[in-house]
């Protein structure tokens, strides 16, 4: 990843850390909010605005170098065995998908049937694992990597597929929050591997905009799921007329 992007990543984090929304940062540079969307989308702060809003959360350019450094190092993936453990714990991996979608313990055990004692006991789990460091009084800091990822093929994906896989498609994806897109072709190997790159820079922007999001409540958010998927293909029902 460039350091610029880095940079402007660390950025995104720190507005998170201190509270601080887009909003905050029209504000501060006198610009709209739409017009500082793109400063981020498209990464192309100046050394001055850079500072200003530095200025605003009452760090030095080089604190951002820091928490970029941190960033850097900050865990992106676990490994076969700590997967296993969240996937064989329906509870740990509920308290897993909350924290990573920057829930607190007062919601969790506000939305779930989970005591606090138990959900302190998973946060702790995930503590051991490395995936956040358990604060006091409770809170949680959050230590993966804005990449982190599940294993390909590893424990979760592969719950995902046996548990989840047919529940989440029995729906006629007709509401208005619902999108199904189904479509087929003949594709060269190269447009194959151009399509699947289009794929990840998908979901990249679907995890940027969970992380635009993060600061809102509950209330104005629900759970969304994308499965993003390509592969080789002939319908199975064609072949008895195949040559």
């Amino acid at each position: 990843m460039p350091q610029t992007k880095q940079l402007v990543t660390a950025l995104k984090r720190a507005l998170k850390l201190h509270g601080k929304t887009y909003a905050d940062v029209a504000e501060q540079l006198q610009l709209s909010e739409a017009s500082v969307k793109r400063l981020f989308s498209e990464q192309s702060f100046s050394l001055q605005r850079l500072d200003e809003v530095c200025a605003m959360l009452g760090m030095e350019i080089s604190d951002l170098v820091q928490l970029m450094q941190q960033e850097r190092h900050a865990m992106s993936g676990l490994s076969e065995k700590q997967e296993q453990e969240i996937a064989g714990d329906l509870e740990l991996l509920l308290v897993t998908v909350c924290v990573l979608n920057r829930w607190s313990l007062a919601e969790i055990i506000g939305q779930f049937h989970i005591s606090e004692n138990r959900c302190i006991n998973h946060l702790a789990h995930l503590d051991r694992l490395k995936l956040i460091e358990l604060l006091p009084r409770n809170r949680i800091k959050l230590l993966v990597a804005p990449n982190f990822k599940w294993r390909e093929n590893g424990p979760i994906q592969q719950f995902f597929q046996q548990k989840l896989q047919a529940e989440f498609f029995r729906s006629r994806f007709d509401r208005e929050s619902e999108r199904l897109i189904v479509i087929n072709g003949m594709l060269s190997e190269s447009a194959n591997r151009l399509f699947q790159r289009k794929l990840e820079q998908l979901a990249r922007e679907f995890d940027q905009l969970n992380d635009d999001d993060s600061h809102l409540p509950l209330s104005e958010k629900k759970g969304a799921t994308a499965v993003l998927a390509l592969r080789p293909w002939d319908y199975g029902l064609f072949k008895p007329l195949r040559k």
